[in-house]
């Protein structure tokens, strides 16, 4: 497969091997690439500590619309008409609903949806994509510059931080990214980027088998467990490595790498924050998430109506919103999927979970047909983002999921023209994006 797509670089067979160590890494795709790339991957969407990236991330789901039209010459997108469902279906409906659950208008219930405005990212990065026509090795080399540079920043800020940096108090629900509490000084910070670069070393670690590959992945973890502290992201770390290591090992050896995973994982709830994740008691927060739990629970009530459609929520420019109408603290992502079924039904949540479902899908079927180590840790990815949603809800950063989607429909357009110039794909060509 040696042909290109519209202008891209060519899919080469050596981009298993390394995809950075590939030509055709140019300078005018890799710095655009930089630049948009962690927007689109919501990295600086939580981190308030560096406000004016903050605010841009905030604003890129409208400021990034504009790259929509260059799919306008490339025809329906493989999978748009499902994420255009989606989009509509979970802004709308829930925006109706709050009408009559909470007495809000429908213009303000829509502001509400705010937070929805990523998954339109599948459209405006394929569009992107489209215009900057990259080769899959400038894209790989990108995401995994920006891996690396979240580990550097971890390093810089554990090393250089005073003391004083650390906060002990901070305004409820915000998640500063230099705190101290119960787990001792931790570094917040959005591992989106570090979570691909971990799996890509491991991953690379099964293909060539070289020790420092593995080494990384150690040095890595022990970082995420030392530093960043995050439960969710080491347990998904966890799970991941642990079913890689048996379904990529051989015969013999999967066995007692079977055999010595419980063990493995036995030990890393040793670590007593890791270990809090199963927590129930007062100091964990877990009464305030039962009660939250419980008020869900009674909203929803008997009605299938409202077990189906779900009840909306109040919009974020009411004061106090959820919280002061339930006269408790109330935070929908505390519930993960019970909240995304109180404000969207399980209509919604099924059309949620479908999305990284069919990216998931989508990868498979990629890497079938052509495969390196990051479109592997693309896969393993999007499997880690659906194995820690009940702990970390999709809701939180959807654009996730809709930018690997759109990434990976960028790639089986690369590979479908590679194919049809080969002469393997039939004879009549197909638009690079359509389905």
């Amino acid at each position: 497969m040696m042909a290109t797509v519209a202008g891209a670089t060519p899919l080469h067979p050596g981009e298993a091997e390394a995809a950075a160590a590939l030509p055709g890494m140019r300078w005018r795709k890799l710095l655009p690439l930089g630049l948009m790339l962690p927007f689109f991957g919501q990295m600086f969407a939580y981190v308030k500590d560096l406000l004016p990236l903050w605010a841009i991330s905030k604003a890129f789901p409208l400021l990034s619309l504009p790259f929509i039209l260059f799919l306008v010459r490339e025809g329906r997108p493989f999978a748009g008409r499902q994420v255009m469902l989606t989009f509509a279906w979970l802004v709308l409906v829930p925006s109706f609903i709050a009408i009559s659950t909470f007495d809000q208008n429908f213009f303000r219930g829509l502001t509400a949806q705010v937070k929805l405005l990523p998954i339109l990212y599948f459209f405006s990065f394929l569009g992107f994509l489209c215009w900057l026509r990259p080769s899959l090795s400038e894209i790989t080399a990108t995401f995994l510059f920006w891996g690396a540079l979240v580990f550097v920043a971890i390093l810089l800020l554990w090393a250089l931080a005073p003391q004083d940096w650390y906060g002990e108090h901070y305004v409820l629900g915000e998640a500063p990214t230099l705190s101290r509490d119960g787990r001792g000084n931790r570094i917040r910070m959005p591992m989106f980027f570090g979570s691909i670069l971990a799996f890509y070393c491991f991953r690379r670690f099964a293909a060539d088998k070289r020790p420092i590959w593995l080494v990384a992945v150690g040095i890595m973890m022990l970082l995420l467990t030392g530093i960043v502290r995050q439960r969710t992201i080491v347990v998904g770390w966890a799970a991941i490595l642990a079913i890689n290591s048996i379904v990529l090992a051989g015969p013999w050896l999967r066995i007692g790498v079977a055999a010595l995973t419980p063990a493995a994982l036995w030990g890393l709830f040793q670590v007593p924050y890791v270990a809090s994740v199963f927590d129930t008691t007062e100091a964990s927060g877990f009464d305030v998430r039962r009660t939250s739990t419980q008020l869900a629970l009674e909203t929803l009530g008997d009605d299938p109506l409202r077990w189906i459609f779900g009840v909306g929520t109040l919009s974020p420019l009411d004061p106090g919103a959820l919280m002061t109408w339930f006269n408790h603290f109330f935070f929908l992502a505390d519930i993960t999927w019970l909240g995304i079924v109180f404000e969207f039904g399980i209509v919604g949540a099924i059309l949620l979970l479908v999305l990284p479902l069919r990216a998931l899908v989508l990868a498979w079927d990629v890497r079938r047909r052509f495969d390196t180590p990051f479109l592997a840790a693309v896969q393993d990815i999007l499997l880690y983002l659906i194995l820690v949603s009940p702990l970390n809800p999709i809701t939180l950063a959807p654009g996730e999921v809709t930018m690997l989607l759109a990434f990976l429909v960028y790639v089986r357009a690369l590979i479908d023209r590679a194919d049809e110039d080969a002469g393997t794909a039939g004879h009549s060509p197909a638009r690079p994006i359509a389905a």
